[in-house]
C-alpha cells in the first residue's frame, strides 16, 4: 500500500488576552455588532485553542453610556433598571449564538467599580491628568451640563446636521460637545448655554511622540489600512487633552477632592473593562490575572467597530503608557459597518436584524447566520447583508456543497459497509493528491485567519468541502461497487479523511455543524478526536474499523416564503418609521363660511366596482349618491380590491367639476384619509339603515 507523508507544523503555545467591544446595555444584539466584532473575535479565539494557545477571550456590557440614561429617561424608569434587562438578554443571546467568552462581564460590577477607580487614582497620583475649569454646554430648564449624546448639532468636519456630542457618526470623527455648530439639547430642544465646570483630562499631546513611534513606525504594514489612516488622522491633526470626568449622576464617582457629582467618562472607565473583566474570570478560576495583562510576551488584540478605533488605539493605549505597568495592543482589527437591505443599520428605526428574534425565528441555525456573516464581513469596506444572499449562501453552499458532501459520504458508509470505516487498499495518485490537499488547508486556513481575513478563512473551508464533492464525482463509488469493491473501499476511506477534517477545521466558524458532525464521526471526547494539527501531522485521521453513526442533515434548506417574512418584517418597521416621523400638515389658508356652502358633500353606496385596464391605482365605480347614479374614478386601487368596496357607504364630493382620467369621465370625489401606517381608508358615514344614500352632510 503506498502512503503518503504528512507535513510538520511548528507552532509554539502562546498567550492571548483577546477583548471584544462593549455593547452598550440600552438594546439587544443586531447583525451589525456581529459581523463588525463578535464573530470575528469568536472564530479568532476558537482557532487559537485549538491550535494549542493559552487564550481568554474577555467581554462585557458596557452599562454606563448616556444612551442608557436617555433610554431610561424615555422609559420612564432608572438606568439600573434598563441595564439589568438587557445585559441578561445580550448575555444570553451570545451564549445561544456561540461566542465563546471566558468571561462576560459588566461595568456595573463592583470589581469594575474598584478596578477603574483604581486606575484612575494611580494616574492622578502620577500627575498625568490635568484638572482644569472650562465652558461646558448646560440646558438651564433642565438644570443639566450636556454630555455627549444629550446634545445633537451640525459636525464641524463633514457638515452632518445630526452629529452627536461625543461623535459623528456619519463621518466616525471623535468630538466634543463644544465642537458642534448650533448645538441642540436632546432633553428640551432648547439652545444650550456655556457654564464653568471642573474637570480631569488626559493630556494625549503628551503621548504623542510615543503613539508616532509605536503605531505610525511600528504598525504600520502589520495594521489594516482602515486602522492605521484613521489613527494617522488623528496624530496629525495634532492632539489634545481629553476629558475623563463628566457632569452626570449615572456612572462610578471620581475618586478624587472636588468629584463630586461627577463620574468616570464612559469611554475612560469601558476600557478598563476588559482588565476587571479579566480579574472576574481570574478569581472564578484561580488563576493570576496578571500575565494576561503584564506579560510582554503576551499578544493584546481588540476586535472593535470602526467607530471605536480612536478609543482603542490613541486614547486607551496612552492610559495604559501612563499607568507603566501594561502591555499594549499587538493589533485591532477594526471592521467596517454593515448595512441591512441598502440601508444604514438604526436601532431608533428599528432597521436590523436582532439577535434575539433570530436565534427565535431560526431555531439551531446559528452556523447559518455566522458563516453568511463571515462571508459578507465588512473587513475592508461597508457591505450589505440581504436576506436573499442569506438564503443563497444556505441553500447553495452550507447545504449543497458542504451538507450534501458530508451527507453522501456517511449514507454510503452506511449503505455500503454498516457504518464501519473500510480498510483502503492501494491509493491512486488522485487519492495521494487529495490527501495531501487536504493536509495543507490546516496551513492555508491559518494563514488567513492569523492576518484577520476571516472572510478569506471561511471561504478556504469552504473549498475544502468543495474538494470533497469533486473527489466523490470524479470517484463514483455508487458506480465503481459494482465491479471494484476494493477501489470503492479506499475512495470511501479517503472520503472520510476529509470529512473528519471538515469536523475539526470548521469548529472556529461552525461550531454547533462541527459538534454535530463530530458526534455523526463519532469522534467527539474520543481517541480519534483530532486538533488542528493533527490534520497536518497525523498520518490517519479516521481510522479503520471506526464506527461512524448515521446519517442527520447538517443544514436545511431555507424557503422563498420565509425570506419573504423576513422582508415584510423590515417592510412593516420602515412603514412604521416613516408613519412616526411623518409631519402634521399646517392649517391651510382660512375660508368663510360661504365657501363651506359651496361644497355638496353626500353619502354615496358604491354599486359597482372595476379595475381600470393598464392602470395600478385606478378603480372605476358606480356610485349611488341619492340623486342620481354617476361613474367616479379613484386611486385606491393598491388598498381595496373592486369585490371589498362594493356596497360600501362612502363620502362624496357630487358637485366637484367633472374631469376625464384616461378617458373616462369622473363625476365627483370619494373623500378618504390616511392612517399614519399610511394606509387609506374611507371618511365613512355612520353604517345604520336611517342613514340613506343622497343625504347632505353639513
Amino acid at each position: 500500500m503506498r502512503t503518503f507523508t504528512a507535513s510538520k507544523q511548528n507552532i509554539m503555545s502562546k498567550r492571548y488576552t483577546i477583548t471584544t467591544a462593549l455593547p452598550y446595555t440600552n438594546g439587544p444584539i443586531h447583525i451589525g455588532h456581529l459581523a463588525g466584532v463578535y464573530v470575528p473575535a469568536d472564530i479568532y479565539a476558537r482557532y487559537l485553542r485549538l491550535t494549542g494557545n493559552d487564550v481568554v477571550l474577555i467581554g462585557g456590557s458596557d452599562e454606563h453610556g448616556v444612551p442608557i440614561t436617555i433610554k431610561a429617561k424615555n422609559e420612564g424608569v432608572t438606568p439600573q433598571d434598563i441595564v439589568d434587562k438587557y445585559h441578561a438578554i445580550i448575555k444570553k443571546s451570545f451564549e445561544d449564538f456561540g461566542i465563546s467568552f471566558d468571561n462576560y462581564s459588566r461595568t456595573s460590577a463592583s470589581i469594575h467599580h474598584k478596578t477603574a477607580s483604581e486606575f484612575f487614582k494611580t494616574l492622578n497620583e502620577k500627575g498625568e491628568f490635568i484638572e482644569e475649569t472650562t465652558e461646558q454646554l448646560y440646558d438651564a430648564e433642565a438644570n443639566q451640563f450636556l454630555a455627549d449624546r444629550f446634545v445633537t448639532g451640525t459636525c464641524p468636519k463633514c457638515g452632518n446636521e445630526e452629529a452627536y456630542g461625543d461623535q459623528c457618526e456619519k463621518c466616525g470623527t471623535s468630538l466634543n460637545a463644544t465642537d458642534l455648530i448650533n448645538p441642540k439639547s436632546t432633553l428640551t430642544g432648547n439652545t444650550p448655554t456655556l457654564k464653568e465646570t471642573k474637570h480631569w483630562f488626559l493630556p494625549l499631546n503628551k503621548h504623542e511622540d510615543f503613539l508616532k513611534k509605536w503605531i505610525l513606525e511600528g504598525h504600520k504594514k502589520d495594521w489594516k489600512p482602515n486602522v492605521y489612516g484613521q489613527v494617522k488622522s488623528w496624530i496629525d491633526d495634532g492632539l489634545r487633552p481629553r476629558a475623563v470626568t463628566r457632569d452626570l449622576d449615572w456612572g462610578i464617582p471620581v475618586p478624587a477632592e472636588g468629584g463630586e457629582g461627577k463620574v468616570l467618562y464612559v469611554w475612560f472607565d469601558a476600557p478598563i473593562g476588559y482588565i476587571s473583566s479579566t480579574i472576574e474570570w481570574a478569581e472564578r478560576e484561580g488563576k493570576d490575572w496578571e500575565p494576561y495583562w503584564k506579560d510582554e510576551n503576551t499578544k493584546l488584540i481588540h476586535f472593535i467597530g470602526k467607530d471605536n478605533i480612536v478609543f482603542h488605539c490613541i486614547i486607551f493605549p496612552s492610559m495604559l503608557k501612563a499607568e507603566g505597568s501594561y502591555i499594549l495592543p499587538e493589533n485591532v482589527p477594526a471592521n467596517e459597518f454593515l448595512n441591512l437591505e441598502g440601508n444604514k443599520l438604526s436601532t431608533s428605526k428599528n432597521w436590523a436584524v436582532w439577535l434575539p428574534e433570530y436565534l427565535e425565528e431560526f431555531p439551531d441555525q446559528q452556523d447559518v447566520l455566522r458563516y453568511v456573516l463571515t462571508a459578507n464581513a465588512p473587513e475592508t469596506k461597508d457591505n450589505d447583508f440581504t436576506w436573499k444572499d442569506f438564503q443563497a449562501r444556505n441553500n447553495n453552499e452550507l447545504v449543497a456543497i458542504f451538507g450534501n458532501f458530508i451527507n453522501r459520504v456517511v449514507v454510503l458508509t452506511n449503505k455500503y459497509y454498516d457504518g464501519v470505516v473500510p480498510e483502503p487498499n492501494d491509493f491512486t495518485d488522485v487519492d495521494l493528491e487529495t490527501l495531501a490537499a487536504v493536509k495543507a488547508y490546516p496551513n492555508v486556513i491559518a494563514s488567513s485567519i492569523e492576518r484577520y481575513r476571516f472572510r478569506e478563512a471561511g471561504q478556504e473551508l469552504m473549498n475544502l468541502a468543495r474538494l470533497g464533492n469533486k473527489y466523490l464525482a470524479d470517484a463514483e463509488p455508487w458506480k465503481v461497487i459494482k465491479e471494484d469493491e476494493a477501489r470503492t473501499k479506499t475512495i470511501m476511506y479517503v472520503a472520510l479523511q476529509i470529512a473528519s477534517a471538515l469536523a475539526t477545521l470548521s469548529e472556529p466558524f461552525l461550531p454547533f455543524t462541527s459538534k454535530k458532525l463530530k458526534s455523526i464521526l463519532k469522534v467527539s471526547s474520543s481517541a480519534v478526536e483530532n486538533s488542528w494539527n493533527d490534520i497536518s501531522e497525523k498520518e490517519v485521521l479516521l481510522p479503520a474499523n471506526h464506527q461512524i453513526g448515521k446519517a442527520e442533515l447538517l443544514f436545511s434548506k431555507i424557503e422563498d416564503k420565509t425570506i419573504q417574512e423576513q422582508l415584510d418584517k423590515l417592510e412593516a418597521s420602515k412603514k412604521a418609521n416613516e408613519a412616526a416621523n411623518k409631519t402634521i400638515e399646517p392649517q391651510k389658508d382660512v375660508i368663510t363660511f360661504e365657501d363651506f356652502t359651496k361644497l355638496d358633500i353626500r353619502v354615496g353606496t358604491i354599486l359597482e366596482a372595476e379595475k381600470m385596464p393598464k392602470t395600478k391605482k385606478l378603480l372605476v365605480l358606480k356610485v349611488d349618491t341619492g340623486i342620481d347614479t354617476r361613474t367616479i374614478v379613484s386611486g385606491i386601487a393598491e388598498s381595496f380590491s373592486p369585490e371589498e368596496v362594493v356596497g360600501k357607504k362612502v363620502t362624496v364630493l357630487v358637485n366637484l367639476a367633472p374631469r376625464k382620467l384616461r378617458g373616462v369621465e369622473s363625476q365627483g370625489m370619494i373623500l378618504m384619509t390616511e392612517t399614519p401606517e399610511g394606509k387609506l381608508v374611507f371618511v365613512n358615514p355612520d353604517d345604520n339603515d336611517s342613514v340613506k344614500p343622497g343625504l347632505q352632510i353639513s
